[in-house]
């Protein structure tokens, strides 16, 4: 069993350890911990301490994907729902659909027994407005939120560049590879963008007769690249792990325009291997690795591309 996760994953990686301990099903123990993850606010890109949109609304974006199957789960731009990781498992179990977005998924979510959750902290609220109104004239300001909104995507960035959302993948010969994520998303987005969390290929991809990819931190340029996808598949033509991951950063290193920035990759394959690989990401990125063998989950760092 191996179980691999990005830094931002600390909140809820010993439950899910302890959990595939006990024989639990490998997906399940992912969302379990992905959820305690959603409920943290010292996490900000995650969940209750992630940044709102434009508007000032949080939507937070999440995918599941069963590699026996290749079953996927996944919700975008959700509002007012917190455990959004474990509302895509249950699209993912209860509906012929791979993905709800929206007021959509908000409804399914109360029709599953999803509360209605505040997921706006004051302090991201109050930081929020500080910055946006920088921006914004006087004007503006007063006319707020009817006012338009994507010339100040020219200035506004995300405060939290250096952060993550959180991606988790697991691997063992009895029960498969999967993939899991969740994130707030991109903060100061225009309203209803969707990053590559809940999007299959992009964002998240497992086989488990290959192996598992997610990424993490630009999501515009996974979703033109189909990063993980590509990964996957480069593993079913025969590529070692290294050399897969290696296609899909020379990949993201062919991109002209649009908006560029770093990439995180994390992947892992049907023989046991792992890598993870920082791919023009500033500072040190760490990363949490579990396997049968070692007593406890260990934190290391990242390779850079």
């Amino acid at each position: 069993m191996l179980l691999l996760a990005n830094a931002e994953a600390w909140p809820g990686f010993p439950t899910t350890v302890e959990m595939l301990r006990s024989g639990a099903d490998s997906l399940t123990a992912m969302v379990e911990g992905i959820t305690k993850v959603e409920a943290e606010p010292r996490v900000r890109s995650v969940g209750y301490g992630g940044w709102p949109n434009m508007l000032g609304v949080m939507e937070c974006d999440a995918g599941v994907m069963d590699g026996n199957t290749r079953q996927i789960g996944a919700v975008g731009a959700v509002p007012n729902t917190l455990p959004v990781a474990k509302l895509a498992h249950e699209v993912m179990k209860q509906l012929p659909h791979v993905m709800l977005t929206g007021e959509g998924a908000r409804r399914f979510a109360t029709e599953t027994g999803f509360s209605v959750d505040d997921v706006l902290m004051a302090d991201s609220k109050r930081v929020w407005w500080e910055r946006l109104v920088k921006e914004m004239t006087p004007e503006q300001a007063a006319a707020f939120p009817d006012t338009p909104l994507a010339p100040l995507l020219k200035t506004i960035t995300d405060p939290e560049r250096v952060r993550d959302t959180t991606v988790w993948l697991s691997a063992d010969t009895a029960r498969g590879i999967h993939a899991a994520t969740s994130t707030s998303g991109w903060a100061w987005k225009y309203p209803g963008r969707l990053g590559d969390s809940p999007i299959p290929g992009a964002g998240f991809y497992a086989d488990s007769r290959y192996g598992a990819a997610a990424c993490t931190h630009t999501g515009e340029m996974t979703i033109r690249c189909a990063t993980s996808r590509t990964i996957v598949l480069a593993m079913k033509l025969g590529y070692s792990l290294g050399d897969a991951i290696k296609l899909a950063v020379d990949e993201l290193n062919e991109l002209t325009g649009g908006f560029l920035g770093g990439v995180v990759i994390h992947a892992l394959d049907a023989r046991g291997n792992h890598e993870v690989v920082n791919f023009q990401c500033e500072g040190e990125i760490r990363y949490w690795l579990w396997e049968s063998s070692m007593p406890e989950p260990e934190l290391r760092p990242a390779r850079t591309a």
